[in-house]
């Protein structure tokens, strides 16, 4: 195997992350002619960052990538990647692979959660409970409801799956047309107007790009029914929030559930916290607890590859 050649012979890998115990755990045999520093947090990194080949993490400050003048592979672990690649002092000569295609199953649950919480006014429930109030109302089915879904990758086909194990009729958006058993009816995202008012709920599941970044506007929010609910578990720059919100506040939908915001973390005094038809989550669709067994899979197979110099040819390269 053709190695870095340098005083100790040996690449140096740094994991950052909360989980970078288990992390280490998990490759140190596997990959013995690796030195693998684990830091929780980047006040534990130290001087090995000037020496770090390899960097395995979700986020990093620029002020510590500044320092990483030898790094040539950054495995990112999550789908996403704008933190990363929007770091001031990033090289572009640095190879970047994300974690996509793993977060189907947290991302479809969360969906189903929402969907179920808004449809059974499950935030009310728990507020009676809390006053020791005896309420009841006829609860409103998800089966055959319509939904859609912007963005039919791997998180909107588990989404999709799942939406028709509860019976209901789906929509597909995405600009790669393709047949997916679990979607009805699939559509370009141009053909998301001709549709809206049919929808009982819409589902943003779709990266950030040029074509998606405030695609969901007023105009959008108007022509859905007064009964529909919008979900927002894709990008934070998808959704016009000024529009969201006056479209709330006057009733012209019934909710909105939001995992994903413009700003992050979502300032305490911003109007979504206290308005009682949004539900707020923290970012937290895509996470699980099972999170470290979901992505070393991916992790694991990249290092072989980066090792034995397949530099090009690992998963998810994200070209810049």
């Amino acid at each position: 195997m053709e190695q870095k050649h340098r005083e100790d012979n040996r690449i140096c890998l740094l994991i950052l992350d909360e989980s970078a115990d288990d992390y280490q755990k998990a490759l140190a045999e596997a990959f013995p002619e690796l030195v693998i520093q684990a830091s929780t947090a980047e006040e534990g990194v130290g001087d090995f960052i000037k020496k770090t080949d390899i960097l395995f993490t979700g986020a990093i400050s620029d002020a510590l990538i500044r320092k990483a003048s030898r790094l040539q592979w950054i495995q990112a672990k999550t789908t996403g990647v704008d933190a990363l690649i929007t770091l001031p002092s990033m090289r572009k000569e640095v190879l970047l692979t994300s974690a996509r295609g793993i977060h189907g199953p947290q991302m479809s649950e969360i969906a189903i959660l929402l969907m179920l919480s808004l449809n059974r006014r499950f935030r009310e429930i728990l507020q009676n409970q809390d006053r020791r109030k005896w309420d009841r109302w006829p609860q409103k089915l998800l089966e055959q409801k319509t939904v859609g879904i912007l963005g039919v990758g791997v998180v909107g086909e588990a989404i999709a799956v799942k939406c028709k194990a509860f019976g209901m009729r789906v929509y597909g958006f995405d600009p790669v047309k393709r047949d997916v058993q679990a979607v009805d009816v699939m559509l370009g995202p141009e053909g998301i107007d001709k549709v809206l008012g049919d929808l009982d709920f819409l589902i943003i599941a779709a990266p950030s790009t040029p074509q998606t970044r405030g695609m969901i506007g007023a105009d959008v929010l108007s022509a859905l029914k007064p009964t529909a609910f919008l979900l927002n578990l894709g990008r934070g720059d998808a959704v016009d929030e000024a529009a969201l919100i006056e479209a709330l506040n006057s009733k012209a939908i019934a909710g909105a559930a939001l995992d994903t915001f413009r700003q992050e973390p979502l300032p305490p005094e911003h109007p979504f916290w206290g308005m009682h038809n949004v539900i707020v989550t923290p970012h937290i669709g895509g996470l699980s607890d099972t999170y470290v067994e979901q992505v070393l899979p991916i992790f694991r197979e990249n290092l072989r590859r980066f090792l034995f110099g397949e530099r090009r040819n690992l998963f998810n390269v994200i070209e810049r």
